[in-house]
């Protein structure tokens, strides 16, 4: 079966996760860690592409970016995973492929869930029990974006920006955010739409996506109207929490 395009626009974001193949390992060190920063710092710049969150975990890793042409994306993770591949691949006397296949990635609306998955992103080292609180994990943006510690790629949306007008004022109302966690149906929906490359939104900003690019944003719905309206209840208490 062929290959469905991935959905693209240019200027909104979308969560991407590349893994390890056979969930391997992929960072056995600091080393490794600070390669693989400086080489999505590197293409980020390169591929005019917006990093807002991401975490880099041992076998796989996380990105919230916007893309600003329609090949950013790609060409980030290709350049990416080339020269991430070559360093590991010498480095260990290894060879042959590091990843699981292509990347996944789902274009999200950026008013009712950049933020939501921005921190499903960076609680992600406290899901796999590695730290208590996210503030303990070195290789995410939580520093950035809720702790105000600089960090080079991480370039804040304007979603994020709209939380305070100062930049104290943004971390503490990002902080809050955080504190009040995902419900776990969010969780789900976060990882169904990723790993299946469908959109992640209402029905009304799926079908504005739809409409731009003339194909299906969602599955069809099964179930009947009950676990439809569950999805917009969820949506609906993502959204209040922005």
């Amino acid at each position: 079966m062929a290959r469905l395009p991935r959905f693209v626009l240019p200027g909104f974001p979308q969560h991407v996760i590349q893994r390890g193949t056979h969930h391997q390992r992929i960072l056995r060190d600091e080393e490794d860690y600070w390669f693989l920063w400086g080489r999505l710092c590197d293409a980020a710049a390169k591929f005019d592409c917006d990093i807002h969150a991401y975490v880099l975990m041992p076998n796989h890793f996380h990105l919230l970016l916007t893309p600003w042409r329609d090949d950013g994306i790609g060409k980030l993770m290709q350049y990416t995973g080339r020269y991430f591949v070559q360093y590991f691949n010498h480095r260990y006397g290894r060879a042959g492929t590091l990843w699981e296949g292509r990347y996944r990635a789902t274009l999200l609306d950026p008013e009712t869930l950049l933020l939501p998955v921005s921190r499903y992103i960076e609680s992600n080292p406290v899901r796999a029990a590695f730290v208590e609180q996210a503030d303990d994990y070195d290789w995410s943006s939580h520093a950035a974006n809720a702790l105000g510690i600089e960090d080079e790629l991480t370039t804040p949306h304007p979603v994020y920006r709209a939380l305070g007008d100062t930049a104290a004022d943004r971390q503490q109302s990002y902080r809050a955010r955080f504190d009040a966690g995902l419900s776990q149906t969010l969780i789900e929906q976060i990882r169904a739409a990723t790993n299946k490359a469908w959109v992640l939104g209402d029905e009304r900003f799926c079908q504005a996506i739809k409409h731009r690019l003339n194909r299906r944003a969602r599955p069809l719905a099964r179930g009947g109207d009950r676990r439809s309206a569950a999805y917009r209840r969820t949506l609906r208490q993502a959204a209040t929490l922005h």
